[in-house]
C-alpha cells in the first residue's frame, strides 16, 4: 500500500519517471563489463591496427594545442585556451572507437575482478599489450613523419616542441604521480559515458581538458611529445624511456586500474 504521501502516478506517469531517472550503479557497471567483454574477444590484429591508429591520431591534441600556443598572445590566460587543443586527439580516438590503453584499464579489466581467473587475467593482459604497443609504435611513427617528412611548417613543428618540452620539468617520480590523476580521469571516461552515452562528446572534452589545464601525465599523448623530442635530437632513448614512458605507464595504471576500476567495481559488488 502507498505511503500518504507517495503521489499517486499513473502507468504512463511511472514509465516517464523510469526513462527520466538515471541508470542505477549496477547497470552501468553491466554496461562497461559488456563492453569489456568485447574487447577482450577482439582478434589480436584488430586490436593491433586500432591501437597504431590511436597512437597516430593522438598527435592531434599536441598540434592543436601548439597551434593554440603559437597564435595567442603570451598571456595568463593563454595555457587555458591552449589547454582546449589537447582535447582534439582524445575526441577522435575514443569517439571513433580506436583501442586507447588508458581507457582500457577500466574497460578490460572490470570483466576480471569480476570474474577472477587465470584465463581473464591472460586475456586482459593480451590486450593490454597489444594495444600499449600499437598506442606507441603509431605516437612515433606520426612523431618521426612531424620531424623528418615535413608534416607542417617549420613554426608548427617549433610550436610542437616548446609544448612537449614541458616534459623535461618532471623527474621519474613527478612522472609517475602526476600520471596517476590522468588515469583515473581518462579511466571514468567510459564508465561516464555509459551513464551519460548522449553526452559523450562534452565528456570527453571536460575530462581531457582538466588533464591539460592540471599538467597531468598521459602515458599515450605524453608519448607522442617524448618521441617528438626524441626524434628532434633534443631527448634520447633512456629519457625516452626511463624517465618519461615506464613511469607514466606505471601511474596510469595504478590510476586507473588501481584507484577507479576498483573503486567503480567496489561500489557494486554486494549487488552484482
Amino acid at each position: 500500500m502507498a505511503g500518504a504521501d507517495e503521489p499517486h502516478l499513473s502507468e504512463e506517469e511511472n514509465r516517464e519517471v523510469e526513462e527520466r531517472s538515471p541508470p542505477k550503479a549496477k547497470v552501468v557497471h553491466a554496461a562497461v563489463v559488456k563492453q569489456g567483454e568485447d574487447e577482450l574477444e577482439r582478434p589480436l590484429g584488430s586490436l593491433f591496427w586500432s591501437g597504431l591508429a590511436a597512437g597516430i591520431a593522438i598527435m592531434a591534441s599536441v598540434s592543436a594545442q601548439a597551434a593554440l600556443h603559437m597564435r595567442l598572445p603570451d598571456a595568463e590566460w593563454r595555457e587555458l585556451v591552449a589547454g582546449f587543443g589537447y582535447c582534439l586527439g582524445f575526441i577522435i580516438v575514443i569517439l571513433g572507437r580506436m583501442q586507447l590503453f588508458t581507457e582500457h584499464t577500466t574497460v578490460a579489466v572490470l570483466p576480471l575482478m569480476r570474474d577472477r581467473t587465470m584465463a581473464n587475467l591472460r586475456r586482459t593482459l593480451r590486450l593490454w599489450a597489444v594495444v600499449f604497443v600499437g598506442n606507441v609504435l603509431g605516437a612515433a611513427i606520426i612523431a618521426a613523419g612531424c620531424i623528418y617528412l615535413k608534416f607542417q611548417s617549420p613554426e608548427m613543428t617549433g610550436a610542437m616542441l616548446d609544448v612537449s618540452a614541458k616534459l623535461f620539468e618532471k623527474g621519474p617520480l613527478e612522472m609517475m604521480l602526476q600520471a596517476i590523476p590522468a588515469g583515473f580521469l581518462i579511466a571514468s571516461v567510459a564508465w561516464i559515458r555509459s551513464a551519460a552515452d548522449d553526452s559523450s562528446f562534452w565528456i570527453i572534452l571536460i575530462l581531457t581538458y582538466a588533464i591539460a589545464v592540471c599538467g597531468f601525465t598521459h602515458v599515450i599523448a605524453g608519448a607522442a611529445e617524448a618521441f617528438l623530442l626524441l626524434w628532434s635530437g633534443n631527448a634520447d632513448i633512456g629519457w625516452v624511456l626511463g624517465t618519461f614512458l615506464l613511469p607514466a605507464l606505471a601511474g596510469n595504471i595504478i590510476g586507473g586500474t588501481g584507484l577507479f576500476a576498483m573503486l567503480a567495481h567496489a561500489q557494486v559488488k554486494e549487488e552484482i
